[in-house]
């Protein structure tokens, strides 16, 4: 393989043209090829200077690619991906891993068969400020989860709905395009989670997809999460809009989003203070805040640099299909909760029973 890894990147939407973007930052890759048949794809491709190709087999016949980025509609991530695969091409898939639990236990058998890498793009977890909180999280700090609460208010403009796909159930909506980030990173931090109960509201746009709603999780190992999400509100409290991770397309306010109390402390991010006692927790004692070390970085340069690694010499993807599907398992659960105003046990038994590759189901790890 040559030095430099030649990767494509298949759809030329707002994700995709992030990966492009930082495709030109990177040393050990670079953008070979791009995949979209529509003029956008076209102009972006010849503002790169590369080829655009019009579908997946004209790229695999091609041989421009060592790699690809899959930044496409939901729905045609397996077919997309699985082509790619077993052409022996690894791939980055964008979350969620599928638009369904079946398509994604096909694409999960996909990958234990070819055995070619497929990392999925939660790239939230390479971002330093939750490396520092797991990492705080698993020392202790906070103790027990007892509660968390998390919020995300995303004010999104008309034109972001011209695309029919983020009206249409099983691929558009606040909770798969959004809420799995926020499913990804509680798991990720606290394990796995026992049971949900969630109620869903389309009044403000009247798609046939919800844009707003508030779902609460009980975890396995205890402790009670509350999340509010709406792509229809008006508010900087957001993990897109306070991290920074991407100032090219969101402004980055000075407040928090995500706030877990626990038995000994509390934590809030983006921002990483520790909120802790002095002495015994005791409300009438003023608790004293500390920042957490961090040494920012881009999570999109990480997660390629990532992605170069397994490409170059194979291994375990920190997100695997088989860890990115346990969240659309949670998904389908809340939807399911919305639906039927009851509480919905959260079974991820049949991947801890696939598991051929050593995901550890409730690792939180």
């Amino acid at each position: 393989m040559s030095k430099r890894i030649a990767v494509a990147v298949i759809g030329a939407g707002a994700i995709g043209r992030t990966h492009v973007d930082t495709l030109a930052r990177m040393s050990g890759l670079h953008l070979a090829a791009l995949v979209d048949p529509a003029e956008d794809g076209r102009a972006l491709a010849a503002a790169a200077g590369v080829p655009c190709l019009p579908d997946v087999a004209a790229l695999i016949d091609s041989g421009l690619a060592q790699a690809a980025i899959v930044a496409t509609p939901n729905e045609t991530h397996l077919p997309i991906s699985e082509a790619l695969l077993r052409a022996g091409i690894p791939v980055l898939l964008e979350k969620p891993v599928a638009e369904s639990l079946e398509s994604a236990r096909r694409l999960i058998a996909v990958a234990d068969e070819t055995g070619v890498p497929l990392l999925v793009g939660h790239h939230r977890r390479h971002n330093p400020i939750i490396r520092a909180a797991h990492q705080a999280i698993h020392a202790g700090a906070i103790g027990d989860l007892v509660m968390a609460t998390v919020n995300s208010s995303l004010a999104k403009p008309p034109e972001y709905f011209q695309a029919p796909w983020r009206r249409t159930k099983g691929a558009g909506g606040p909770l798969l395009i959004n809420l799995v980030h926020e499913i990804d990173l509680l798991r990720h931090f606290f394990g796995e989670i026992a049971s949900v109960q969630a109620v869903a509201s389309h009044h403000r746009r009247g798609f046939p997809v919800e844009d707003t709603a508030a779902v609460c999780l009980q975890f396995a190992g205890g402790g009670l999460a509350t999340l509010s999400i709406s792509d229809a509100a008006v508010g900087p409290w957001a993990w897109d809009l306070s991290a920074g991770e991407n100032m090219a397309r969101f402004p980055a306010h000075p407040v928090s989003a995500h706030h877990y109390a626990g038995s000994r402390a509390g934590l809030s991010l983006p921002d990483l203070v520790l909120w802790q006692p002095q002495g015994a927790p005791d409300w009438t004692r003023e608790l004293q805040p500390r920042r957490l070390d961090c040494i920012p970085a881009d999570p999109y340069e990480l997660q390629l640099e990532h992605f170069a690694g397994l490409v170059r010499n194979g291994g375990a993807p920190l997100v695997s299909a088989r860890d990115a599907t346990a969240n659309l398992v949670v998904l389908d659960a809340i939807r399911s909760a919305a639906e039927t105003g009851r509480a919905v046990a959260v079974d991820l038994s049949p991947l801890a029973c696939e598991s051929e590759t050593g995901f550890n189901i409730g690792s939180g790890s």
